[in-house]
């Protein structure tokens, strides 16, 4: 027996917000065209939003961004005194992209080098590992609560569930949770825990041990001061809980704020789609599928597949002659430039069955 931990992020968490700019800025400047680039970096703290990065785009307008990073900020609820989506200050430092860079990706040579790695199992039912699965499932009950009129709620929060497995590797029962919610000041921290409590509770029954889980809400007691003023947020620090919540490799890359030219984001999710594909087919119970990439090259430098403890050149293969894994290929199967990258940004970016790269259809 033995146990593993997975943790989520809110779309209030100050690095969600850095990454939900990003997301927003970038598919603002593709406008849905393939000749179009960007690469969107976003620093969020006390009342101020920094963007910087790199864009090649015909539709660059600083107005426009300004209140489209201030719309943003609103839609998340922050209207406190630290952070206010109409007095916080908006710099944009973006520029041009690099021609040495251009030369590499005009035409659909991979934008940068790099490994990617992409993972399923048969866990839950959308082919995540169970922790973060239901690390997600705690966020976004806090979320719909808040959006339905739980005013209590603060935007930013956070959780983190332990699943105990058994001596085969199947998950028996989540043995703690943890989760720490922005609140009103009005409320004592045992009415925050019970109302806290009544939220996430149903989404989590099935697999908690009344007798036995450990619940941590809100442990430190307090927290009323939340998002950026109370810590700041960057674009691309949240990449294990954008992918398997550990439970799986990762080669490093972030991928908001990052057109598909980039592998870094491109492959990583055709990797997803190749690793859910091998266990919705029911040629594994799990599996680990890495690409990897040279800067300005289309073919992948390696393929790798690792599925129920066992490397399998068999399916390594078997990919290469069905898949075109060049990123051209992977954003034309995945129709990736009229994306609208915000639906990616919060509660990971795999798993959500209305994304493209989560379909099965390779060997079903």
């Amino acid at each position: 027996m033995y146990e593993f931990t997975s943790e989520s992020v809110s779309s209030g968490h100050p690095d969600k917000i850095a990454d939900r700019i990003s997301d927003a800025v970038a598919t603002y400047l593709l406008d849905g065209k393939d000749n179009h680039r960007a690469a969107v970096e976003t620093l969020v703290t006390t009342n101020m939003v920094t963007l910087a990065g790199e864009y090649k785009s015909n539709k660059f307008d600083k107005v426009y961004i300004e209140k489209l990073v201030r719309a943003i900020v609103r839609d998340l609820g922050y209207e406190q005194d630290g952070f206010h989506w109409e007095k916080l200050k908006v710099y944009n430092e973006l520029h041009g992209q690099s021609p040495d860079i251009a030369m590499g990706t005009d035409d659909f040579g991979a934008g940068d080098q790099g490994i990617m790695f992409g993972y399923a199992c048969d866990e839950t039912p959308n082919y995540m590992p169970s922790a973060i699965y239901y690390s997600h499932e705690i966020l976004k009950a806090l979320q719909t609560a808040r959006e339905n009129g739980a005013d209590w709620l603060g935007p930013d929060s956070k959780s983190q569930v332990t699943f105990s497995y058994d001596s085969v590797g199947k998950p028996i029962e989540i043995k703690t949770v943890v989760c720490s919610t922005q609140h009103s000041d009005e409320l004592s921290i045992e009415e925050v825990r019970e109302r806290v409590m009544d939220i996430i509770l149903p989404v989590v029954k099935d697999k908690v041990n009344l007798l036995k889980t450990v619940w941590h809400i809100n442990p430190t007691g307090r927290f009323v001061i939340g998002g950026p003023d109370g810590d700041s947020g960057l674009t691309g620090r949240k990449i294990i809980v954008d992918t398997y919540g550990g439970y799986a490799p990762h080669g490093g890359g972030a991928f908001s704020g990052k057109d598909c030219t980039k592998v870094d984001r491109s492959a990583a999710y055709m990797a997803r789609y190749l690793a859910k594909n091998v266990v919705a087919s029911g040629k594994a119970e799990n599996c680990t599928i890495q690409l990897s990439y040279a800067i300005g090259v289309k073919e992948p430098t390696s393929v790798y597949v690792y599925a129920d403890g066992v490397v399998r050149q068999d399916i390594t293969e078997d990919i290469i002659s069905k898949v075109d894994l060049t990123p051209k290929g992977i954003i034309d199967k995945f129709d990736l430039f009229s994306l609208d990258l915000t639906r990616t940004t919060n509660y990971g970016h795999f798993g959500k069955e209305d994304l493209p790269w989560e379909q099965k259809d390779l060997w079903i």
